[in-house]
């Protein structure tokens, strides 16, 4: 027994049956290591056909990408200084006192055009108003009550990360918004607009004119297209408008006077576009967003043509002198246009006068006395509707 075990593991069947133990046993610890071996190819996993199921190829040059968000508009917050106002600090910004004052309403009450104390000319250094460069608030949607401005803001307009999620601008509609008829500003204000109407006669336009800068007045002046580039008058009367922008808004008055509840609303546009388009240049100032329609004359077809047309309001008044009719007509003479104003104007009033008016020359000093009188400061229309 003890002479036969080394014969038999000498035998050649059992040294190949030890073999191929071996390389069985050799093969089994090599392959966990070729898997996890960084850079080894993967293995073909078995379909259930027992084939190997081929690895997808990448579309070569195919990326996923996310599109960038566009950034949301920030509010700045401006601390007013000053010498300030709300039409100066629109201008800087590229957008509309009143929607300085939209957006700062719930802030400073003041400022609240929906508000019986609206008052945009009495902003104070120090206010801090918060603003969106570049846009104009949709008035027939307008913005809820302004947030807070933070406790301290630095001089001048700085991003203002304190108000939250970013608020977005108003949507202007696809259609433009219907004119918004105006007669008057706040009542609070301690101010008043003398405004003129040019068309027709024109004899003392150029000296009512001359009047109103020799004494410092500040008015409004509404002439029509026709009147205002076609005549020597009236363009004489429209260059020293021009010289004196300190004193001095333009607005619309169409080109040539027809009623415009006659009127299509394209017939409405190439009237106040061709007077824009004339009066722009002589002026030296756009007349929008002023529009006064001829005889006062509009209807809900003219506020929707005259806001198409990009002119934002329909300036009326509530004070009318009727002075463009002559004292052989009923007309009144300058002591009644003078006792008129004494006795009808109000803070924020807007007067109806006329470049033409048979007497409202020679009414002047007494209206402006009048004015004084009453406590009211003259004002063109940005002054005092603080656009």
């Amino acid at each position: 027994m003890n002479g036969s075990a080394p014969t038999a593991l000498r035998s050649p069947l059992v040294t190949l049956a030890l073999a191929a133990v071996l390389l069985a046993l050799a093969t089994a610890a090599l392959v966990p290591s070729l898997l996890s071996t960084p850079g080894s190819s993967p293995i073909a996993a078995a379909s259930p056909s027992g084939r190997a199921s081929p690895s997808p190829t990448p579309t070569p040059g195919l990326t996923l990408a996310y599109p960038t968000p566009s950034p949301e508009p920030t509010f700045l917050s401006y601390t007013v200084r000053v010498g300030d106002t709300l039409s100066s600090i629109a201008r800087t910004y590229s957008t509309t006192a009143r929607s300085l004052s939209w957006w700062n309403r719930g802030t400073y009450p003041s400022l609240d055009p929906e508000s019986s104390g609206y008052d945009p000319n009495s902003i104070k250094p120090g206010w801090s108003l918060v603003l969106l460069p570049g846009t104009t608030v949709d008035e027939n949607n307008p913005p809820s009550p302004s947030p807070a401005p933070p406790t301290v803001a630095p001089t001048g307009a700085t991003p203002l990360p304190s108000l939250g999620p970013p608020v977005r601008p108003t949507v202007a509609p696809s259609i433009a918004p219907s004119a918004t008829v105006i007669s008057h500003g706040s009542r609070t204000s301690n101010r008043i607009a003398l405004t003129f109407d040019m068309g027709g006669r024109l004899d003392p336009a150029v000296q009512i004119v001359q009047w109103l800068i020799d004494h410092h007045v500040h008015a409004t002046v509404f002439p029509t297209g026709k009147a205002g580039s076609t005549t020597s008058e009236g363009q004489a009367a429209l260059a020293l408008v021009k010289a004196h922008p300190e004193l001095f808004d333009v607005g619309n008055h169409s080109w040539d006077h027809p009623d415009f509840t006659t009127l299509t609303a394209a017939q409405m546009a190439s009237q106040i576009t061709r007077t824009e388009s004339a009066i722009a240049p002589l002026t030296g100032q756009t007349t929008k967003p002023w529009f006064r329609p001829p005889f006062g004359a509009y209807s809900a077809a003219v506020r929707a043509g005259v806001g198409a047309a990009g002119w934002r309001y329909l300036v009326m008044w509530d004070v009318d002198t009727i002075d463009w009719k002559p004292e052989s007509q009923g007309g009144p003479s300058a002591a009644q246009i003078v006792a008129k104003i004494q006795a009808n104007a109000q803070s924020g009033s807007i007067v109806l006068m006329h470049l033409g008016g048979y007497h409202t020359l020679e009414a002047l000093p007494g209206i402006l006395a009048a004015v004084e009188s009453k406590g009211l400061q003259p004002a063109t229309l940005g002054e005092l509707l603080g656009s």
